[in-house]
């Protein structure tokens, strides 16, 4: 008998499902779904089962005995030893509950009413881990106990299924509040405290049950971040700090365990001075926090990995360039201070050196001593760094081949005006920002090469418009200036005369550019890493290109001329061909030398800090001087250094591949501005917001003294005349910075 017809049985019975075809059979059924998805939830099921009853509570990690990190100079030899553990536990009714709710806003806010994991936040964490996007916790307060009190800080994926089902068994057979109190009595606060009670005293020298709440919620605050949040140790991270403790306040608001008013009423509590080892007094704290802080911000390893210990690792400094730097510190600048003299309490240093072609910290110089002084004078980002800045914008002028307003190429023999208060002038029209040389001297037409050698601000402030700022900008942090280093964004047409606060180690990676002709790879100060004998992977640093070689080189060309014959001369001292350039900051409380010789790229600062309020201060006498700028010590210490460190090398010159045009005669003078005059005649006054006292002749070599108080501050206008437009420029100073443009004008070399 014949089929019937398709889809129908031969005596005519139900309909057969038609074979599926072509693609349509790479499609699974409805079926064959739910089959995989039962046997996948049956899987995870038995997983869960299994992991639950094979997984047991272990005893109590090592962390509580952590073992310590060995820190070696370059060549193998000792340079410190860390990871003494500060813990002393205590009882949760010691601690007040105002400091436990603090802790609870900002970790985990619903502990009391949530179950001991967050399935979520851990297939987050995990995905993350997995895919190499970094760690992120989301962890529960049960869960970071798991991790603290009984596995370790490893960020693996067999760690995270530990914790997750010992925190399940944990919230079984104990309390809340006995999690809580093991919780705060594990966590990691910084300055090497380890619980509640070793914090207390470490920050504010108390016990945990005499904290206030305002105290227990900047502790609570350092438990996301220790190292950075610490305001004492990283000034410049003061707001991030604030914004995390107003976070905590908030929540505690939030959840009512705060009123409001109270909330309004309180005041950040600044933490007391650090109390450091034994033995990381003298350079060697600095050089082990720095280390610290490079292997955290490279992801080598993260803070709680390192603090479990048992990590040697090698570094790049080098013990004779690292005493030859602190010996010139001591034999130039610090034999010289006097404690009776008030000015010299405020005296702080600090220094790095780059090897150029492999971009290793060779030395850095952080302070007196580590125990007194905490804050690394190397790596802090707070001080402006003035004319030291000013190179920068000449090599982005060459790079982008930038032009005057009057359309003449900058070179270095590309004449401005260097007139005192002169307004600069962007597409013909003031811009409202007029600032003034050092000592309120005018020097009339006077090249790029004498303008950086007499560090002119006149004529850097207009060839930073010329250039534009965003291009200056975008050169600073080509050049290894971080992008978000304070004020380098904001400052606008302040940003040519050094208004941004990039740290010394910055500068001195900026310098090792220009000394490697435009390459440069980022910095390091780890040579290797290893545990158990096994080394740990090392962040590639791939050489880049920076700059074009012929524009770093001709800035090569004219910051030689500093140190020929201009403000840097007593770098003339290392006995080396060198290049370099002075700095001095708003109100001198800072003074800068950054210089190179093709092998070696170092940078010196010399600060002004209160001791007891850590404010900035002027170093006006200081030493018994009536000012210090960045050709006295700065240029001194620096020169004594690099004679030191490259004893009995070779004399090498530079190599210098100059733009076109570089060292060509000068041309007939252009303005961008005012007509030109005869060279030697002083300009009249420039009609503008001020109008400064004329001078008759050249400018001494040496600033005058000031008086004991500054003058009066006199301020441009808000805004030039309503007939003339204005472009985006600052009118008074940076952001905050109280510019003063009298004696001293704003930022001078």
């Amino acid at each position: 008998m014949s089929d019937g017809p398709e889809g129908t049985t031969p005596a005519g019975g139900s309909a057969r499902r038609p074979r599926r075809t072509g693609w349509r059979r790479l499609i699974p059924t409805w079926r064959m779904v739910l089959t995989a998805i039962v046997l996948f939830l049956l899987v995870v099921v038995a997983g869960l089962i299994a992991g639950y009853l094979l997984v047991d509570i272990p005893p109590a990690n090592s962390a509580a005995k952590a073992q310590s990190n060995i820190y070696l100079y370059s060549d193998g030899t000792f340079l410190a030893r860390d990871g003494d553990v500060n813990r002393e536990n205590v009882r949760l009714s010691q601690i007040p509950r105002r400091t436990q709710r603090a802790v609870l806003a900002a970790e985990d806010r619903d502990f009391y009413s949530e179950s001991a994991v967050d399935p979520a936040a851990m297939l987050r964490a995990a995905w993350n881990t997995a895919t190499g996007k970094g760690t992120q916790s989301g962890s529960t307060i049960t869960q970071q106990y798991v991790k603290n009190y009984y596995l370790g800080q490893e960020q693996t994926l067999t760690r995270k299924g530990k914790e997750f089902f010992i925190a399940i068994k944990l919230d079984r057979e104990e309390t809340k509040d006995q999690i809580l109190e093991g919780y705060l009595n594990s966590s990691y606060y910084g300055r090497n405290a380890y619980g509640i009670q070793a914090a207390a005293q470490a920050y504010y020298g108390k016990d945990s049950e005499h904290l206030t709440t305002a105290e227990g919620a900047y502790l609570a605050t350092l438990l996301n971040a220790p190292g950075l949040y610490d305001v004492t140790a990283h000034p410049e991270n003061k707001g991030r700090a604030l914004a995390r403790w107003n976070y905590v306040l908030d929540g505690m608001v939030k959840k009512k365990w705060l009123s409001q008013a109270e909330r309004a009423a309180m005041k950040f509590p600044e933490p007391g001075p650090v109390k450091t080892s034994a033995g990381l007094s003298g350079q060697r704290g600095y050089l082990v926090e720095a280390v610290k802080d490079y292997l955290r911000t490279n992801k080598i390893l993260d803070e709680d990995t390192l603090r479990t210990g048992g990590y040697r690792i090698t570094t790049t400094f080098a013990k004779d360039r690292q005493d030859a730097f602190v010996d010139a510190v001591n034999t130039r600048l610090m034999d010289k201070l006097d404690r009776s003299r008030k000015a010299d309490t405020y005296v702080r240093a600090g220094g790095a050196s780059i090897d150029p072609a492999t971009g290793r910290v060779v030395a850095m110089y952080g302070g007196i001593d580590y125990a007194k002084q905490y804050v690394n004078g190397a790596t802090r980002h707070d001080y402006q760094v003035g004319s030291t800045f000013k190179p920068i914008v000449f090599a982005s002028a060459v790079q982008n081949q930038a032009t005057t307003q009057d359309g003449v190429p900058i070179t270095p023999d590309t004449v401005y005006d260097g007139t005192n208060k002169r307004m600069t002038v962007s597409n013909g029209h003031p811009t409202g920002f007029a600032p003034a040389n050092e000592d309120d001297r005018s020097y009339g037409p006077v090249t790029v090469s004498e303008a950086t050698d007499k560090s002119v601000n006149a004529v850097y402030a207009q060839m930073g418009i010329d250039v534009g700022p965003a291009k200056v900008r975008d050169t600073a942090v080509a050049l290894g200036i971080p992008p978000g280093t304070p004020s380098l964004a904001s400052s606008q047409g302040a940003i040519s005369l050094g208004t941004a606060t990039p740290s010394v180690l910055d500068m001195a990676q900026v310098y090792a550019g220009f000394a490697q002709h435009g390459t440069q790879r980022p910095y390091t100060l780890v040579d290797q890493v290893s545990k158990s004998g096994e080394n740990l992977p090392l962040p590639a640093r791939p050489e880049r290109a920076a700059l074009d070689r012929s524009a770093a080189d001709t800035t090569t060309a004219i910051l030689r001329s500093v140190v020929d014959g201009g403000t840097g001369t007593a770098a003339q001292g290392a006995g080396r061909p060198a290049a370099g350039k002075t700095g001095t900051a708003e109100l001198d409380k800072a003074a800068w030398f950054a210089g190179y010789t093709p092998e070696l790229a170092t940078v010196v600062a010399v600060l002004g800090q209160n001791p007891k309020s850590a404010a900035q201060e002027p170093l006006y006498g200081a030493a018994g001087l009536p000012r210090i700028n960045g050709g006295g010590f700065p240029a001194q210490i620096w020169a004594d250094y690099t004679a030191a460190a490259l004893e009995g090398r070779p004399v090498t010159d530079f190599d210098l591949q100059l733009e076109p045009g570089a060292a060509a005669t000068p041309p007939a003078p252009t303005t961008s501005g005012p007509p030109p005059v005869p060279p030697g005649v002083s300009l009249p006054p420039v009609p503008g917001p001020t109008t400064p006292a004329p001078t008759t002749g050249p400018p001494t070599g040496f600033p005058t003294a000031p008086t004991v108080q500054p003058p009066t501050p006199t301020f441009p206008p808000q805004s030039p005349p309503a007939t003339e437009p204005t472009e985006e420029f600052p009118t008074v100073g940076p952001e905050g910075a109280g510019a003063y443009p009298g004696r001293r004008g704003w930022w001078d070399g």
